[in-house]
């Protein structure tokens, strides 16, 4: 297979796609935040009613910095008793202890497997913010607590100092951190190249662009670590348009599916899209594979064709000058050629389905 390079509306579609339905405006809200974290990177949003450990959230501090793009899998020294240098978040752990994000407790412990208070992981937010111990008087805590409620930092996180935080907590504290100017008075969210709509809201589109890579099929697991720059671990991934968390598991059912899947992803947000081939979403993005049986010309222009035939018997629909020149005479592509298609599906009131062609890759 010779993988073709993603067209710039293909990022947005797929964009359009993370984003549910937005229907009542409190489900929306969270429901953008959540997308907006899991393309950000700063961590996996499935599950996101789980407990925050203390390690967890170091991650997600340094994944929200400027030194996600140098962590390493373990770290180079042991900074804390209970914190081997193979840990898990060893090397997270260390950069946020070094940078005064978060403290450490006496005895020389970090406790890392611990829940997350509220109080402490607004002094690591605040801390991102650019914010430091001379900038509170006093009661240090409540200062910072003073400061996160005056900043909006609260807005969807509706916990007490020392209340634990779950995932959810979290989507929206960092949601908020991208939008929430720091004290220097630059938006903290440009630094992940984050833009603001006109309602002040993190606009998703702007954040999966042509950094985009795919499409690209893989038959095997192996063959999909190889072809991503990350970690599939790592990875926020999503399978024919649903986010999984047990991404392992859910990827060998899909590769062993028999025609293999079709892999886009993002290095930025390490975010995996993964389509199984043969398999049709009504409701998202599908692929299919065949031999091309008709080109389609509308009798109004009989140079731009406007649908292909699969051997499967399928009308796909083509739209845009992109898909139309590929499969036109100026194309490279003819009839008995075997392509792999990756198409959307839309129903009319009267129950007719259109199957509309958004990329393609050629065998």
């Amino acid at each position: 297979m010779n993988g073709r390079k993603i067209a710039a509306s293909l990022a947005v579609v797929l964009a359009a796609e993370a984003i549910a339905p937005m229907m009542a405006e409190a489900a929306v809200n969270f429901d953008l935040q959540k997308k907006v974290i899991g393309l950000s990177g700063i961590m996996n949003t499935s599950n996101d009613g789980a407990w925050v450990t203390r390690g967890e959230f170091a991650s997600m501090l340094v994944n929200a910095s400027s030194y996600r793009s140098t962590v390493s899998g373990t770290s180079n020294t042991s900074v804390f008793a209970d914190v081997p240098r193979n840990q898990e978040y060893a090397s997270q752990i260390r950069i946020a202890a070094e940078q005064g994000w978060m403290n450490g407790y006496l005895g020389g412990n970090f406790k890392p497997e611990e829940y997350i208070t509220l109080q402490d992981g607004v002094k690591g937010v605040l801390a991102l913010l650019e914010y430091v111990n001379s900038d509170f008087t006093g009661d240090q805590s409540g200062s910072r607590l003073s400061k996160y409620y005056f900043l909006e930092l609260n807005e969807g996180v509706n916990k007490e100092a020392m209340d634990i935080l779950q995932k959810k907590d979290c989507i929206s504290l960092f949601y908020n951190l991208l939008k929430t100017d720091t004290k220097s008075g630059t938006m903290f969210g440009k630094s992940l190249d984050c833009e603001l709509t006109a309602d002040g809201e993190i606009n998703p589109f702007t954040m999966v662009d042509n950094s985009l890579k795919g499409p690209k099929i893989v038959r095997s697991e192996s063959g999909l670590e190889s072809y991503l720059p990350f970690k599939l671990k790592l990875a926020n991934v999503y399978i024919d348009g649903d986010p999984v968390s047990d991404s392992s598991e859910r990827v060998s059912v899909a590769l062993e599916s028999g025609d293999g899947v079709l892999v886009y992803y993002h290095s930025l947000s390490k975010t995996v899209w993964l389509y199984t081939i043969g398999t049709e979403n009504e409701n998202g993005r599908s692929a299919v594979s065949g031999e091309i049986e008709n080109v389609v010309y509308n009798s109004a222009d009989l140079m731009t064709p406007s649908a292909i035939i699969l051997d499967d018997g399928i009308t796909y629909e083509l739209e845009g000058t992109e898909m139309q020149f590929a499969f036109s005479t100026y194309g490279d592509l003819r009839v008995g050629d075997s392509v792999t298609l990756v198409y959307t599906v839309a129903m009319d009131q009267e129950g007719n389905e259109t199957r509309t062609v958004i990329d393609y890759i050629e065998d």
